[in-house]
């Protein structure tokens, strides 16, 4: 099952590498900084999450808030996106910074300010419009990305797409079965409380917004607030201790020498976290050129099922619709 959204350092590429490290067994699976949730999507498409319980979150308030309604209003979702794409069929980009503009981020600053700024909240009375406007821009926005000003605002432009397939029925229905699945919870909050209720036995997935390799290449700002280097230290220091009491617990991020020089402390080794270098693709670049292999860095402490094997850089499993494909 590919994601329902496209999202900036999305995990579909790196899929054969990483579940080299998924542990052989464990309880609980938890992913903090679920995304485009393409990891937990190719593990409940395996089956190895049946029955499990399974706690989704993140500190994006829009994100939750989407997964939610999507999972318990799904035939409106649908409607409301519909509506979009016939509307975008007739008047293109202009319906795009119509929705970007005057629809979803005046809704979106009075939810924010009806609810006191507290994203949690706001998550919690996301509205059918506002998840089908955000699906929406994801569609049909530059890339997929989906970017905060520091004033709140969604500033993305519109994407360069013929013809984009805006709303796919049978693919929303699919994803909301899978999030209403028994044990899957979606919940606002950040990294640190994630990974502070992980502990023997549970599987973690972190992929937080990756460190910069150059001055130009930093993006983070999934939020307002961005993701700086002290998040980067916080996050380190969260993972050992997760680590330490018993979790199994799986990172990735960039090949930027401050990330694989923090993970190779006395601390890391102790906690018997090693780090693996495995090829990528860069997906996003203003320059079209630039998106090429790349390095990056799986950050853990369980054991590769192929052990002494350098993984290859394969292709996302499943084919990848012209305009809709997932990065």
């Amino acid at each position: 099952m590919r994601p329902l959204l496209k999202w900036a350092g999305g995990k579909r590429q790196l899929l054969p590498a990483l579940e080299q490290y998924y542990p052989a067994t464990f309880g609980r699976y938890l992913e903090p900084f679920v995304g485009s949730g393409a990891v937990f999507f190719h593990l409940a498409s395996t089956g190895v999450l049946d029955g499990r319980t399974v706690i989704l979150s993140d500190v994006n308030t829009d994100l939750i808030g989407c997964y939610s309604v999507v999972r318990d209003r799904t035939e409106a979702v649908i409607t409301e996106l519909q509506s979009l794409e016939q509307e975008h069929r007739r008047h293109g980009d202009e319906c795009y910074y119509d929705v970007r503009d005057t629809r979803f981020n005046p809704w979106r600053a009075k939810l924010m300010a009806d609810s006191g700024g507290d994203g949690k909240l706001a998550a919690t009375r996301y509205s059918t419009e506002l998840a089908a406007m955000l699906i929406f821009l994801n569609r049909t926005g530059f890339n997929g990305l989906f970017r905060l000003n520091r004033l709140g605002e969604f500033n993305v432009p519109a994407g360069r797409y013929r013809d984009p397939r805006i709303c796919d029925p049978d693919h929303i229905r699919a994803v909301a079965a899978v999030l209403r699945r028994p044990g899957v919870a979606i919940e606002h909050r950040g990294f640190e409380a994630a990974l502070r209720d992980a502990g023997a036995g549970d599987f973690v997935y972190c992929d937080p917004p990756y460190a910069p390799v150059s001055r130009t290449s930093s993006f983070a700002n999934y939020t307002a607030a961005g993701f700086a280097s002290p998040d980067q230290q916080r996050l380190m220091d969260a993972v050992i201790r997760a680590c330490r009491r018993g979790a199994r617990v799986v990172v990735s991020n960039s090949s930027a020498p401050e990330i694989e020089t923090a993970y190779r402390t006395r601390a890391a080794r102790q906690a018997r976290i090693a780090v693996h270098r495995v090829p990528a693709r860069r997906a996003i670049n203003s320059r079209g050129s630039r998106r090429g292999p790349v390095d990056e860095l799986i950050i853990t402490n369980v054991p590769s099922s192929l052990a002494g094997l350098r993984p290859r850089m394969l292709k996302a499993p499943g084919p990848r619709p012209k305009a809709q494909g997932l990065v």
